[in-house]
């Protein structure tokens, strides 16, 4: 996974009480935000119709029609009035497997990020704001944590989740959402750290100190509050690197397994065939979906950060 560098929040910072209405306006008035808008709502809206789909069509996301979809010598049919986007090698319907696999893609991504935000941004208030010791175990909590190889230890997940008849003790799509889950809260927990510290010795923070305010208090009237911002942009630009190790795991054939469709083993299965020479959408309507999202919610993040913080791109 890779570590998406936090864009610079000095902005962010600036004002004990955020205007969340006023903000909310100036961000969807952004060009890219509106893009991005609209893109990743074509790709939830095509999840969430992924069922009607499927019953307008005939076709389940894991029912074979190895008769009607492959010829003679087994090469599955491209698009058709039957089947829109063609056939896998065993005869499934491509446009209802990427429909389907999108709705994995978002079960995975938005849940794994949001439990490393919530993760990420605690462990980061608490280092931040108390400092001493605390922050020297958090933080060193957190880099052995980032020494671990993601790949590696997956790989050494899934297999003590294997039970002696090869079935899964904890759901596959549960186990890949705390394997990215629990990679990717400690970009949270720096950024979040960093933030903390530089508020820690604002004017207002010790005037709240000053009145007898607690640290909880503090931290949930006066950091939190401030730090919101900057974490919830971080949080858009790290769900699409989520989303695509999510992928990566299901390429491995260490994340969701078919024939469960999700956009990674789709394209793992095209590759592994080769049938996407002669059936081309095999390959490119996964790609596509997960190229799609991925720049989608890239454009939420960057048109949010540049309201926010408008100095970011003159740096």
């Amino acid at each position: 996974m890779s570590d998406v560098a936090p864009a610079r929040a000095t902005l962010f910072l600036e004002a004990p009480e955020p205007e969340v209405a006023g903000l909310a306006r100036s961000v969807l008035r952004d060009r890219s935000v509106r893009i991005g808008v609209t893109v990743v709502g074509v790709v939830v809206l095509l999840a969430v119709a992924a069922p009607l789909v499927a019953a307008l069509v005939g076709h389940g996301p894991t029912e074979q029609f190895q008769s009607e979809a492959l010829d003679s010598s087994g090469v599955p049919i491209g698009p058709s009035s039957s089947f829109w986007l063609g056939a896998d090698g065993n005869g499934r319907d491509v446009l209802v497997r990427v429909l389907y696999g999108a709705r994995v893609s978002l079960l995975v991504g938005i849940p794994a990020t949001t439990i490393a935000m919530v993760i990420g941004t605690l462990v980061g208030l608490l280092a931040g704001f108390f400092g001493g010791w605390v922050d020297q175990v958090l933080s060193q909590v957190t880099d052995v944590v980032l020494s671990f190889p993601f790949v590696v230890t997956a790989l050494s997940l899934v297999a003590l989740n294997r039970t002696e008849d090869g079935s899964s003790r904890v759901s596959p799509v549960l186990l890949v959402i705390g394997i990215v889950a629990a990679f990717s809260w400690t970009y949270f927990a720096r950024l979040t750290r960093g933030l903390t510290a530089e508020l820690r010795s604002r004017p207002f923070v010790e005037a709240s100190e000053t009145i007898g305010s607690g640290s909880w208090r503090i931290i949930r009237r006066d950091v939190l509050p401030n730090i919101a911002p900057a974490v919830i942009v971080y949080w858009a630009v790290q769900l699409p690197t989520n989303i695509v190790a999510e992928a990566t795991l299901s390429f491995l054939g260490i994340g969701v397994q078919a024939p469960t469709p999700s956009w990674g083993n789709m394209i793992a299965d095209a590759q592994r065939t080769s049938l996407y020479q002669v059936q081309p959408w095999f390959l490119i309507g996964p790609a596509v979906g997960l190229v799609a999202t991925v720049v989608g919610f890239n454009a939420i993040s960057n048109g949010v950060r540049n309201v926010l913080d408008p100095h970011h791109g003159t740096r």
